[in-house]
């Protein structure tokens, strides 16, 4: 009886020897990579020469990879040998990455504005990433920012950023009634992430900034002067983010589901001219192909804040973030719902340039500063634009989409152009 065991046992251990044996990954390679650093890509990616074949770890590289700033294709190839192990090839297309940067526009005063930067996305071929800019919109403001999410391990990497940002801004002491201030900030911010897995990332960090809000009266308003003239603080803002990532991509053609959490606690030395406030808010993203060249795309974004009754509300109403067309922020809040939704339909497609036009429907709804939740049912608090655009991209430069909007107000009587490099979301 144990001689019966025994060979049992050996048939089934040694049926299990052959069987990985056979399923073995004789040969693997990665194709296509020029600027991108070889031994960068075989410490993030999961398959290794040796091991035995797992379709559900290549497929969970390839989507890796499309991700990467400097990959703009990823495929693979499987070729079983004679001695019945395997040749896996990985076929990488890469993305230009040095990108540079210009937006011109005008400024709520109606002067021509400008921004220019140039980033790098594949520092020293291991998808760092390290730019900078400069804007002139009234006064001048620039910035720096070094992204390396790989820096530590293949799961864990650190973000660094420099910023000195001025503008002229609208501030709400009255409802629909702004005044003109003069904002600076000057910030420095540092920031840990760490990928749980493909789909699970997250992200800690501080950022310690300086806020100088100045008023500056327009010529011709003989309105008094506001409760509040100038303010100074100093404060720290504590960061969280959470991503849950589950979208596909094909070049421009994006499919799948997206979350992403942010929350931030915000503490100041002065807490008598501005008092500590938390901040969350969650965007919710889905997109769908439909046939070969169309995609829709939806964002719904729910956010709440503080209710502290300040001029100083943080969400804002802004066509460049939320509704096309509806100006540049004419409108703060505590609270923010927001739903975006457009379908893209590729019209034009020739080797690395693609022509894609879109037909869109932004809406929201806010609560103002010391309001209560009912405030989004109000009809005065409410926007729904509707609009049409395209999209110029180069499919092998990353993120070279340059996008233009009309957006139509369908609850007012309002429109405008929106220019921007990337898509709306």
């Amino acid at each position: 009886m144990h001689k019966i065991i025994t060979l049992s046992l050996l048939f089934v251990f040694s049926g299990m020897i052959g069987f990985s044996q056979n399923n073995t990954i004789e040969n693997f390679e990665i194709s296509g990579n020029k600027k991108i650093k070889m031994a960068f890509l075989k410490r993030v990616i999961n398959l290794q020469e040796g091991s035995v074949l797992d379709s559900a770890v290549v497929e969970r590289d390839i989507r890796f990879l499309k991700r990467l700033p400097s990959v703009a294709n990823a495929s693979y190839t499987i070729e079983k040998k004679q001695n019945g192990q395997y040749r896996v090839v990985y076929q990488l297309v890469e993305n230009f990455t040095i990108i540079p940067s210009f937006n011109v526009y005008t400024s709520n005063n109606g002067e021509f504005a400008y921004r220019i930067g140039l980033s790098e996305f594949n520092l020293f071929g291991k998808n760092m990433v390290f730019g900078g800019f400069f804007q002139k919109d009234i006064y001048n403001s620039y910035g720096i920012h070094f992204k390396a999410p790989y820096l530590f391990s293949k799961k864990m990497g650190l973000s660094l950023a420099y910023k000195d940002f001025t503008t002229q801004e609208p501030v709400f002491f009255e409802p629909r009634n702004p005044v003109d201030f003069k904002y600076n900030n000057v910030s420095y911010e540092a920031m840990l992430s760490y990928e749980l897995d493909i789909k699970n990332k997250f992200e800690i960090g501080v950022n310690l900034f300086t806020e100088d809000y100045e008023f500056k009266r327009t010529e011709g308003d003989e309105r008094p002067d506001p409760p509040i003239t100038e303010l100074i603080t100093d404060k720290q803002l504590y960061k969280f983010v959470y991503e849950y990532n589950n979208v596909s991509y094909d070049y421009q053609y994006v499919s799948g589901f997206k979350n992403i959490f942010n929350y931030q606690y915000v503490t100041t030395n002065d807490e008598t001219a501005s008092p500590k406030f938390s901040i969350a808010w969650n965007d919710f993203l889905y997109y769908k192909r439909y046939g070969v060249s169309g995609n829709l795309a939806c964002r719904l974004r729910l956010g709440l804040a503080t209710n502290n009754n300040s001029p100083f509300a943080p969400f804002s109403l802004d066509n460049n973030v939320n509704i096309r067309g509806v100006g540049n922020t004419i409108d703060r809040g505590t609270g923010v719902v927001v739903l975006n939704t457009e379908y893209r339909q590729t019209l034009f497609e020739r080797n690395s340039f693609s022509l894609q036009g879109n037909a869109f429907v932004d809406s929201g709804s806010w609560r103002n500063p010391g309001g209560d939740l009912g405030d989004f049912s109000q009809s005065e608090n409410i926007r729904v634009f509707s609009g049409v655009g395209l999209r110029f991209i180069h499919k092998k430069i990353f993120n070279a989409v340059f996008r233009i909007d009309y957006g139509f107000g369908l609850t007012e009587n309002t429109q405008g152009m929106v220019f921007g490099i990337g898509q709306y979301f």
